[in-house]
């Protein structure tokens, strides 16, 4: 195991760390987008992104998109590469609002949270869609972990807090059951092959029906790139 420093809320760390990664000239076989904040405050990254939608999902964004030529010569016919992003079921609530992906102009951590992970249910579908269209031995799959035992609640309010540790031991999932369908996205023979899917308990379920608008797909992803700044190659494919 070899640890490299990535901050998902840098587009200038992110770019450092693909450099590092390419420089190794090592195959990639497996992506796990699993870095997150949850109802923090409303504060911006240092690029000037709103922090949920900076960090949970144009960071997963940028850094996909510039791994993705090291995924495509790393998967083959018999074995794709593989990119498992983990979404939530705040993602069924959220709502995306391409006018104002920031929450400039009201912001509410719940909002601005859910819609984050929304985005990368709608980021799931475009991308495997545009893996498909290019004939790509690479598949992209969305996971929701559960209501897990960890510290992303630490921003929550204290009474929820109490409760939360109160009833963690009977309600929450611990750090590993939490795990085991990105997991389960990222070595089951049973997905080989298989992108384009939501998964919950290590099950193939439907996310919201807003998640399947392909009109909406396009357009974030357009979106982020002129964000992130990275050329939309996406824009020319159906």
């Amino acid at each position: 195991v070899e640890f490299l420093y990535c901050d998902l809320a840098s587009m200038k760390s992110i770019r450092q760390f693909v450099q590092q990664f390419r420089a190794k000239n090592c195959p990639l076989h497996v992506l796990v987008n699993n870095a997150g904040v949850m109802l923090v405050p409303e504060r911006k990254t240092e690029d000037g992104f709103e922090e949920h939608f900076g960090l949970n999902y144009l960071g997963h964004f940028l850094l996909t998109n510039l791994l993705l030529d090291t995924l495509k010569q790393s998967g083959t016919h018999s074995h794709n590469a593989r990119i498992i992003t983990v979404s939530s079921a705040t993602h069924y609530v959220g709502k995306l609002h391409l006018n104002d992906l920031q929450s400039r102009c009201s912001y509410s951590p719940h909002g601005a949270y859910a819609q984050s992970k929304l985005a990368l249910v709608l980021f799931t579908y475009r991308l495997q869609h545009l893996l498909t269209a290019n004939g790509s031995h690479v598949t992209a799959n969305v996971v929701d972990p559960g209501v897990v035992n960890t510290e992303l609640y630490k921003h929550v309010f204290w009474v929820v807090k109490v409760v939360k540790w109160m009833t963690a031991w009977l309600f929450f999932k611990t750090p590993e059951e939490g795990a085991s369908t990105a997991i389960y996205a990222a070595v089951s023979p049973e997905l080989e092959g298989a992108g384009g899917c939501y998964l919950y308990n290590e099950e193939r379920t439907k996310s919201a029906d807003v998640a399947y608008d392909e009109e909406l797909q396009r357009r974030l992803w357009t979106e982020s790139c002129k964000m992130v700044g990275i050329s939309d190659e996406g824009s020319r494919l159906p």
